[in-house]
């Protein structure tokens, strides 16, 4: 038997599985000869090893043959033998956040059964609409909330510009102005960071995750990360975060700290696109041809609504370059009687 672990050495035993974000959706997939296993939390995702919290504290789980870490993602939700911890099988998530490596076919899990991704860019050279478009269709794809954090506000001459250039980006995206290094930022957030909620941090290095993360944590417990700083004249930052994890947070939510994203790449995110671009999305019917590209037919109800100011022309260029690219990163696999088809 497996004994406890120290990757959470701060963390108490949690006082239930609702704590730790277990939903009727979960308990509705065990079977009945699945009672007596034990629901276990992934926390952290190496090499080789699999860390979870359950209701007795942090355990070390035991991976069966052929098995490989590859297969879980922080977040995830996992039942275990209780005398050996040997892992049985991984639940369905009810949403994740997948990213596709350059080079590879198979999308990797960033994130599990997440509620709330928090997208943290700053008001200075970092803030860019069209990165923050990936991180909402990230988002939107895989089914979490998404909310915009604005960092370095004091460093901008009008944080209301940034603002309303990022609230644009989405219909009812919610944008908060955060200063990660101040307990009031904990306070903004709490509505997101409530019992069994999850939250996870998205966004390019050094633009306060990390901060936000150690803030998010509160004083009671050690930082959970590192932080650093950014250089003054790109405003590029260090990556401080290497590897993902879970840590209670004030309120008794749970964070889950990611590695600085400079470079995603969109890939099967054809329904996040749909819901990021909706405006263009629901013009589309209504275009004279079905098959309809919004550069040049006649009849396009899209290129009307660039015509008569309803559409910003640069919406439409980048909803053009976005979907581009996600058809160009999805692999095309083999479908029914051979035929081919995008995703699957």
């Amino acid at each position: 038997m497996c004994g406890p672990v120290t990757d959470h050495p701060d963390l108490p035993p949690p006082a239930s599985l609702a704590s730790l974000g277990w939903l009727d959706f979960f308990e509705e997939q065990r079977e009945p000869n699945e009672a007596d296993l034990v629901p276990v939390r992934i926390a952290t995702v190496h090499r080789s090893r699999l860390t979870g919290l359950s209701e007795t504290g942090s355990v070390e789980l035991t991976l069966p043959v052929h098995t490989t870490t590859a297969d879980f993602a922080v977040g995830d939700w996992v039942l275990s033998h209780p005398r050996t911890r040997m892992l049985h099988r991984r639940l369905n998530r009810r949403t994740v956040l997948e990213r596709r490596l350059e080079g590879s076919r198979a999308l990797q899990p960033v994130a599990a059964n997440v509620d709330t991704l928090f997208i943290v860019t700053s008001c200075n050279a970092d803030f860019n609409q069209a990165r923050l478009e990936r991180y909402l269709a990230l988002a939107n794809q895989g089914g979490a909330n998404p909310v915009i954090l604005l960092t370095k506000a004091d460093m901008a001459a009008d944080v209301d510009v940034y603002r309303h250039q990022a609230a644009e980006l989405q219909r009812g995206l919610v944008v908060v102005t955060v200063n990660p290094q101040f307990p009031a930022a904990a306070r903004t957030l709490a509505s997101w960071c409530g019992v069994g909620q999850t939250v996870a941090l998205v966004g390019s290095s050094g633009v306060g995750k990390s901060t936000l993360v150690n803030t998010l944590a509160g004083p009671g417990q050690a930082p959970p990360q590192e932080t650093g700083g950014i250089r003054e004249h790109d405003a590029k930052g260090r990556h401080t975060t290497t590897s993902r994890s879970l840590h209670a947070i004030v309120g008794g939510g749970w964070v889950i700290d990611t590695p600085g994203m400079r470079t995603l790449h969109v890939s099967d995110a054809e329904q996040g696109i749909a819901t990021l671009f909706a405006e263009i999305t629901e013009l589309a019917p209504s275009c004279r041809f079905r098959d309809c590209t919004h550069a040049h037919e006649p009849g396009c109800a899209v290129q009307a609504a660039v015509a008569d100011g309803r559409l910003n022309p640069e919406r439409l260029i980048r909803w053009r370059k976005l979907l581009n690219e996600n058809h160009d990163n999805t692999p095309v696999s083999a479908g029914p009687r051979g035929r081919r088809k995008v995703g699957g």
